[in-house]
């Protein structure tokens, strides 16, 4: 049981009374539920459910929330499946899908995720882009940026550049660029306690006032680097009104944004206007807050602006121009490794015709041809691995571009149809039972329907590619 702080009890009782309080307890010492979101068509949804029946795994939908399922049998199964380490499904929780929804971005906008780590939110706008267009993701921290990395590999986001830059500083980088913005600020977490019980070992109403000023500083950031008539998207999932309403007041005080008015696709309340005996701008009654036990899921705040009118810009950073760049799919410094990817792995050239291309030593990086930047340098990292040239100067498709491309591919595929063979594939090894694949060289490696990676049959056997980072994760079998 969630022993909850003298602090906590007693901010919530002061700001929302006895009986809030009540339920708040009540709702922090009950079961979590977990959520998923679903990748794919209706038709790839449904039969995805089933097959995760076979894992002893029941979902239920949610009821006009997109892709969205909650975990009614398998909670301790659900991140174990080979479907979960293919990206088929993520696991985030139901308030965590509705920022992306509010803000709803298309292929046709430039759009960034501002706090992005652990990617439950940058994977989730990508999948509403269609994968297509310029997603920028941003995360300051090294050790966030590893999970955030890993779940944008995993997903097969094609339409994203890492940044790695402070939030408050992304106005220094762009000037008026963004038409979408999501700010998923960090915060206390009150809304999250029956997940991270953490939360109650450290929290403060210091804390919260202090978090304010980089809330704060993080949306100005945001504003000055969007257009004017771009939508910023701010939330938290905590409660305290330092964090939430009196930032925006804040924000609405000084900064040319007006307020949006939105719909939730889950139970929300307006925003509050009155802070004990201080009376706020009327104008937060636009903004959402999310009762956890409400919706069984955590507590949120959102508030959804527009920008109204131009910035002073902020002081630009001196960055070097970029020495490498995604070519077009007909340069000559790429054009005869994508034709033979076509050839060999029976793909389409037209559609490899729809991404640019980017040599880094010896290996090859993809990314949609619709994205775009001024400079590639203050990027981590953009798009997916392709694929490396092997001795014979062919690239060996690599299998995140293997799992991406899995519909395209009609050529050199190797159908595994055992689980000792499906075994061996993910832990790296190399199956010593199937030397009788021909030709012998690259390979693309499917079981049950679903691609899994790359491989290299040898007279040997079958040697997966399987990527060593993806071999972490437990798999039921």
């Amino acid at each position: 049981m969630i022993e909850l702080s003298e602090n906590i009890s007693n901010y919530i009782q002061s700001v929302f009374g006895d009986e809030f309080l009540s339920k708040y307890k009540e709702y922090v010492e009950s079961d979590y539920i977990q959520y998923v979101r679903i990748h794919g068509s209706s038709d790839e949804q449904r039969e995805l459910v089933k097959r995760l029946l076979y894992y002893g795994i029941e979902l239920s939908g949610v009821a006009n929330v997109p892709n969205a399922y909650s975990v009614i049998k398998g909670n301790d199964k659900i991140g174990k499946t080979l479907e979960h380490a293919l990206g088929k499904y993520y696991i985030q929780s139901l308030s965590s899908m509705i920022p992306p929804l509010v803000l709803n971005p298309t292929a046709e906008d430039r759009a960034i995720d501002m706090c992005a780590a652990p990617g439950s939110k940058a994977t989730q706008l990508a999948e509403m882009m269609g994968n297509s267009g310029t997603l920028y993701v941003n995360e300051p921290s090294i050790g966030r940026t590893k999970a955030l990395a890993h779940n944008m590999d995993k997903l097969n986001v094609l339409n994203a550049g890492m940044l790695t830059s402070k939030g408050e500083l992304i106005s220094k980088y762009f000037d008026n660029y963004f038409d979408k913005i999501l700010i998923d600020a960090p915060c206390t977490g009150l809304g999250i306690v029956q997940k991270k019980q953490e939360v109650s070992n450290w929290w403060s109403e210091n804390h919260a006032a202090a978090l304010s000023d980089t809330q704060f500083k993080l949306l100005v950031s945001g504003i000055k680097s969007a257009k004017v008539g771009a939508e910023i998207l701010y939330s938290t999932c905590t409660l305290t009104l330092e964090e939430n309403e009196l930032v925006v007041e804040r924000i609405l005080d000084k900064y040319p944004v007006e307020l949006m008015d939105i719909e939730l696709p889950v139970k929300s309340h307006p925003g509050l206007t009155k802070y004990g005996e201080r009376k706020l701008n009327t104008e937060l009654t636009k903004t959402r807050r999310i009762i956890p036990w409400e919706i069984n899921s955590e507590g949120f705040f959102i508030a959804k602006f527009r920008k109204i009118d131009e910035t002073v810009p902020s002081k630009k950073m001196d960055v070097k121009k970029a020495k490498l760049y995604f070519m077009n799919w007909a340069n000559k410094n790429v054009k005869e490794y994508v034709e033979n990817i076509s050839d060999w792995y029976g793909i389409d050239i037209e559609i490899l015709k729809g991404y640019n291309y980017l040599f880094k030593k010896n290996e090859m990086q993809f990314i949609k041809s619709e994205w775009h930047t001024d400079n590639l340098s203050i990027f981590a990292r953009a798009g997916l691995k392709l694929g490396k040239l092997d001795k014979h100067g062919n690239i060996v498709l690599h299998t995140l571009a293997a799992q991406a491309l899995q519909k395209h591919i009609t050529k050199n595929i190797v159908e595994l149809t055992t689980k000792e063979h499906l075994k061996n594939y993910l832990s790296g090894g190399t199956i010593r039972s199937m030397t009788e694949v021909e030709p012998k060289g690259r390979k693309v490696v499917s079981y049950s329907g679903n691609m899994i990676g790359g491989a290299i049959a040898t007279k040997d056997g079958l040697k997966s590619q399987f990527p060593r980072a993806l071999r972490t994760a437990e798999i039921l079998f």
